[in-house]
């Protein structure tokens, strides 16, 4: 059987990135809890020929391959750096790109980082409606993290990381779920040994 694939995205356009360490931190916290195949993508991973398409079939093959791997995702791990307020243009850019059904019923973790906790609100004013136009199942826990969660590019603080762990364990408890069988009553009778 296929590993759940995984795709951990993130809108920054340059690395090393606080955005790119987040998402990465979550992915890794998800691996520790189910066998994954993840893929990590980001803005950079797109190259240059993403801001200039303006229609799907005028992307690039880098950026052609970004927005297959998110539709082709069986979850999401996004995350964006905060720009006045909201998402990365280049972030939005990209699902604008995705098809409007691909995501749907899909576990996603959303997450953000910015220069301080007065963006922290941007995961459910601005990323949530986003995925929820897509009808993608975005998970309770949402992560934001500011520059002061961080030292030396490694996300530092304990609350953040308990939210990751959250979040983590919200995203591998629904795709190992979608992994086991289902069984008859007759089959859950003898496995609760209610079966005479």
């Amino acid at each position: 059987m296929a590993l759940p694939r995984l795709v951990a995205f993130s809108g920054n356009t340059h690395r090393p990135s606080k955005t790119r360490a987040l998402v990465e931190a979550i992915a890794a916290a998800a691996a520790t809890r189910a066998p994954l195949d993840i893929r990590r993508f980001d803005i950079v991973d797109a190259g240059p020929g993403l801001g200039s398409a303006w229609a799907r079939e005028a992307l690039s093959l880098p950026a052609r391959r970004v927005v297959e791997a998110i539709e082709n995702a069986d979850a999401l791990i996004v995350g964006t750096p905060v720009y006045k307020g909201a998402y990365a243009g280049l972030f939005k850019h990209v699902f604008d790109l995705v098809d409007p059904g691909a995501l749907a019923n899909k576990p996603v973790i959303l997450a953000a980082t910015g220069g301080g906790p007065r963006h922290a609100l941007v995961v459910e004013h601005a990323l949530r409606p986003l995925f929820g136009f897509f009808g993608a199942l975005s998970l309770p826990t949402a992560i934001y993290a500011c520059d002061a969660d961080f030292q030396d590019g490694v996300l530092a603080d304990d609350g953040v990381r308990q939210r990751i762990s959250a979040a983590a364990g919200e995203l591998t408890d629904i795709l190992t779920a979608e992994r086991r069988p289902v069984l008859s009553f007759d089959e859950v009778r003898v496995a609760t040994g209610q079966a005479r």
